[in-house]
């Protein structure tokens, strides 16, 4: 899924990760890419995790994960990075969700029931960058359907996602049902029709 998702980031991109399986991708991306990770606790220029022993406790992603930097990379406070996420200055966020519906609407931020911290800056990143790719299973551990008709969690945006990777395949919302894109090897349309909670096609 990482690598998948990595296609999908163009030359001098900005683009965010979201915490779990989006931070994946920047191990994934060769090390000539022309790409600046943010992260919205103030960096600019994330590398991949660094190789046991290298860490360094200063430099964290938003999931509190060391990370390293590249060349030209730069630190900065917090509200530095959410004007530039709030301002229209990051290209493209990948994050994580509990729940997409056909209509691009995004639940990502708490299960109802569950432990709940806050919305945190996915608010901000779903309404601030000019693009949205969720990664995420295509269940949930306990079976049921995170491709849904209408999201029944919380909602963290409204109408933002542009495109779904799973390990399934990858998925566009459509108004009223997900456009399949493509399907992973060996995945069949109707495995991909019973595990999904909204029409396909």
């Amino acid at each position: 899924m990482a690598h998948r998702a990595a296609q999908e980031i163009a030359p001098g991109s900005v683009v965010n990760l979201g915490i779990g399986l989006p931070t994946l991708v920047a191990d994934v991306l060769p090390p000539d890419a022309d790409v600046w990770l943010q992260s919205e606790n103030g960096l600019l220029g994330m590398g991949p995790f660094p190789h046991e022993g290298e860490e360094d406790p200063q430099l964290i992603n938003a999931g509190k994960q060391t990370v390293t930097l590249v060349p030209g990379a730069s630190t900065f406070d917090s509200a530095t990075s959410f004007a530039m996420i709030r301002g229209g200055h990051v290209d493209l966020a990948i994050m994580g969700a509990m729940q997409v519906a056909p209509n691009g609407d995004l639940a990502n931020w708490s299960v109802p029931g569950g432990r709940t911290i806050g919305v945190g800056g996915a608010m901000d990143l779903a309404a601030g960058a000019r693009r949205l790719v969720v990664v995420m299973r295509h269940q949930a551990r306990d079976g049921s359907h995170k491709l849904v008709t209408t999201c029944t969690y919380p909602l963290t945006a409204l109408g933002v996602v542009s495109r779904i990777i799973t390990e399934l395949g990858v998925f566009d919302p459509a108004e009223h049902h997900f456009s399949v894109v493509e399907l992973a090897p060996g995945v069949t349309l109707g495995e991909v029709e019973a595990r999904t909670g909204a029409p396909t096609r």
